[in-house]
């Protein structure tokens, strides 16, 4: 098995070419195509197209040109959301990824058109592989409902509402499981149901993946507080700023921290369960490394 490392330096690239090649092709309105072009390449882990392809190496399914549109159908999605995100109405960032934000560049209009162009053609995109079509469909409708009313747009409604808000943990775990969790849920949904994999494995799966997104919600959080901002690209000290609840300020700093590796602990264990319905318990798998770069705060 190649590591972690050597897996995004093989498919992070295909997944960005793949993007900007739709894009170009698609796209009539050279401003616009630079705006959603930017935002892109602005560099990122690729998070969610490489939990979908790495799961779909766990369980042995080919990747195929076809499985990387699906892939960069979430990477398309996670882009729009971050583009918006930063926006002035939103949480007003002015850096993303060490870069100023697409509004500061192209300015807010442009920005906002540049998300919507993103997240409509992500669905183009899609739509486009050579996939059974029984399967496509439920690609189609797992994507849209994690990024739409009930997931990611639900949880970031949720998260405006909370802002100058007390709120529990409980009601702040639920707000990021649609905000952060859906998507990297659907991620590794979409690979299950692609590889028609038992019901069995795709629930062990299902509870690596709810724990990757909360574990990954945390560490944003705690990222917030003690970040480098030279390493993680934005401004640290935003969520205090619009005086979020989240993580650290609810539990505190070491508790978060302790919340944070018992989810990838769960995590961890949900994957070891995994492997043994598979034949494979003493491998060390891609979704292994993913747990332990997510660990490296």
């Amino acid at each position: 098995m190649s590591t972690y490392t050597d897996f995004v330096t093989r498919h992070a690239p295909i997944i960005e070419q793949t993007i900007c090649t739709f894009l170009k092709k698609e796209t009539i309105g050279e401003d616009l195509y630079d705006s959603m072009n930017y935002s892109v390449k602005a560099g990122g882990k690729k998070f969610r197209p490489l939990l979908f392809l790495a799961t779909l190496s766990l369980v042995g399914y080919p990747i195929t040109n076809e499985e990387y549109k699906v892939a960069s159908s979430l990477e398309m999605i996670h882009t729009y959301s971050l583009i918006h995100d930063d926006l002035p109405a939103m949480d007003d960032d002015d850096l993303r990824r060490g870069k100023p934000t697409n509004h500061k560049q192209f300015g807010e209009a442009m920005a906002i058109l540049a998300g919507d162009g993103l997240l409509t053609e992500s669905f183009h995109l899609l739509s486009s592989a050579k996939i059974e079509a029984t399967k496509l469909v439920k690609l189609v409708e797992i994507l849209s409902s994690s990024a739409g009313t009930k997931g990611m747009i639900a949880g970031q409604v949720e998260d405006i509402e909370a802002e100058e808000q007390s709120v529990s943990l409980a009601e702040l775990q639920l707000i990021h499981e649609k905000k952060t969790g859906a998507l990297i849920k659907s991620a590794v949904e979409m690979a299950c149901v692609l590889a028609s994999v038992s019901p069995i494995i795709e629930s062990e799966l299902m509870t690596y993946a709810t724990s990757v997104g909360i574990a990954f919600q945390i560490r944003d959080d705690l990222l917030d507080v003690i970040g480098d901002e030279d390493v993680i690209g934005k401004h640290v000290g935003s969520d205090e700023k619009l005086n979020k609840s989240t993580y650290v300020s609810l539990l505190g700093l070491e508790e978060a921290k302790e919340a944070f590796y018992t989810q990838c602990d769960i995590a961890k264990e949900a994957l070891r369960r995994t492997k043994i319905e598979l034949g494979i318990d003493n491998t060390q798998t891609l979704l292994d490394e993913i747990l332990k770069e997510l660990k490296e705060i």
